[in-house]
């Protein structure tokens, strides 16, 4: 369920098919994101899921899975 939501949020964010993305896909590099990407990205995710994502953490936070691991962990 988190990692649909997240691939909506990802998809219309960065323009891409729902289905291409994968838990292993790299948001840097298959999305493109830029850190400004990253910041409209981690806040949407926030608001999604009513967590909080510290500055810290936004480093290990690579793949899609990663995100996804993080929002679980702490819901």
């Amino acid at each position: 369920m988190v990692l649909e939501k997240v691939k909506a949020i990802l998809s219309s964010q960065f323009d891409v098919e729902e289905d291409a993305i994968t838990a292993d896909t790299n948001i840097l590099d298959d999305l493109g994101a830029d850190s400004l990407d990253v910041v409209d990205m981690l806040m949407s995710l926030e608001d999604e899921f009513d967590v909080e994502i510290p500055d810290e953490e936004i480093e290990k936070l690579q793949t899609v899975g990663d995100v996804v691991a993080y929002i679980e962990e702490h819901l």
